[in-house]
């Protein structure tokens, strides 16, 4: 793919025009105020965007071009651009490929952060051909294949980041991310995962990137180190509201230890995982059998999130918060991850529309994406029965849900999961290797 062109000094509202991704002569690049008023003209060659037409199945999402020195189409407004301006919730796209220009339909309707994680990789790479020049000219410089998969990696990364950064830009560092993971063969090792977090983040090279450090107990110290390094963060795999707890007090602890009179640069979000969870209580409520648990199903992963939310109000206020905060920080923000519905039975934005509020994140795949756009609605939904939430949560431990145990379970699932994801893509690259010859068998 050929480089993207860096959009950089951009502070508008970002907020693209349609494109045609046909055979377009150089395109221009639109930013758009929503009142409608181009606020930005940046000429964009198409040679440089290796764009490639293949958006049809967007539906909503599919974007038109302007040709060079056209007036552009009116911008196209999605409920993502709701969700962001009315209730202050950014919406994220949880999927990473090349090309990642092929991103910008996604940007354009209202996307504004993206997630990655080693299964995301796994299955770009692996089933793609985007990845094979680079690789073959890895291999053959003399790179090993856990090297090559890296730079691979954070070329996705930095390509992503460039393309995200007006927004980052625009909030003055409050949005506009881009998220990879440290190796998931680190989960258990504290001082392996800091020094894996300072190398990426210094491959990386870029202002809005989120080093990714999983929520387990040996991570947990990784956290606050990195922080007070004064890297940005995103933790993932939080399945459980103690663990929730100690990843906020890694980040108060990280800003403090840090040292800096100015903070406003490091920040950090808490990735919250929500449908694996009604994945397996919903298990334990079935084994239970009665009517009064069977009942409950579809219902433990909500009501939770909503007390994470109630924690967050909880954790970023008063003296302490208030000491920081003069200094510049910024709150870790609440993401929610695993947004997909795993149950056809359930709604299909189940995990996306009740969770809606102020200073979150919800990361999204492309089947929620999808649904949320199509006939999602836009309301404040996180805190509206928080007493219903507490009575459910409650109602399960009656019922003999260990809510520990689901946490400690899913985080072991989580990681395995990985885990394998990680090891299965390094093995299909070794293949991949061998079968063009490039290393000896």
């Amino acid at each position: 793919m050929g480089s993207i062109s860096k959009l950089s000094n951009l502070n508008p509202t970002y907020s693209p025009s349609t494109f045609n991704l046909k055979s377009c002569q150089p395109t221009v690049f639109l930013i758009k105020g929503f009142n409608g008023k181009t606020v930005f003209d940046q000429r964009v060659s198409s040679s440089r965007l290796s764009l490639r037409n293949n958006h049809a199945s967007w539906g909503s999402l599919a974007v038109r071009c302007s040709s060079l020195y056209g007036n552009g189409s009116s911008t196209k407004r999605t409920v993502l651009h709701d969700l962001y301006e009315k209730e202050g919730q950014s919406p994220w796209y949880d999927n990473l490929c090349r090309p990642v220009t092929d991103l910008l339909p996604l940007i354009a309707s209202g996307v504004r952060g993206v997630t990655s994680n080693p299964a995301i990789f796994q299955k770009a790479i692996s089933t793609s051909n985007a990845y094979n020049e680079q690789f073959r000219e890895l291999v053959q410089a003399g790179k090993d294949i856990e090297s090559a998969y890296w730079e691979l990696v954070v070329k996705d990364i930095q390509d992503a980041c460039e393309l995200f950064e007006p927004i980052y830009n625009q909030t003055d560092g409050g949005d506009g991310y881009v998220s990879v993971e440290v190796s998931p063969r680190l989960a258990d090792d504290t001082v392996g995962t800091v020094e894996a977090a300072k190398w990426l983040h210094k491959v990386v090279d870029r202002p809005n990137v989120y080093i990714k450090i999983p929520a387990t107990a040996e991570c947990v110290p990784s956290i606050k180190e990195v922080i007070s390094l004064g890297i940005s963060v995103n933790v993932t795999l939080i399945f459980s509201l103690a663990r929730y707890e100690a990843v906020i007090d890694a980040y108060l602890d990280g800003l403090e230890a840090s040292g800096l009179s100015d903070l406003s640069r490091v920040t950090s979000v808490a990735s919250f995982f929500v449908s694996r969870v009604d994945t397996l209580v919903d298990k334990m409520l079935e084994k239970i059998g009665t009517p009064e648990a069977l009942d409950l199903r579809g219902k433990a992963a909500n009501a939770q999130a909503a007390l994470a939310f109630k924690l967050y109000q909880k954790k970023f206020s008063g003296p302490r918060w208030e000491a920081l905060v003069k200094k510049g920080a910024k709150k870790q923000r609440l993401l929610w991850a695993s947004t997909s519905v795993k149950n056809p039975a359930y709604s299909d934005t189940l995990y996306v529309a009740p969770l809606i509020g102020p200073d979150t994140v919800s990361t999204m795949p492309d089947q929620a994406l999808q649904a949320f756009i199509d006939h999602g609605a836009v309301s404040r939904t996180i805190d509206s029965n928080v007493s219903e939430a507490e009575g459910i949560y409650s109602a399960l431990e009656k019922l003999g849900i260990d809510w520990g145990y689901v946490g400690s379970q899913l985080e072991l699932e989580g990681v395995d999961s990985f885990k394998k994801s990680f090891d299965s893509l390094l093995d299909s690259l070794q293949e991949k290797a061998n079968s063009l010859k490039l290393v000896s068998q």
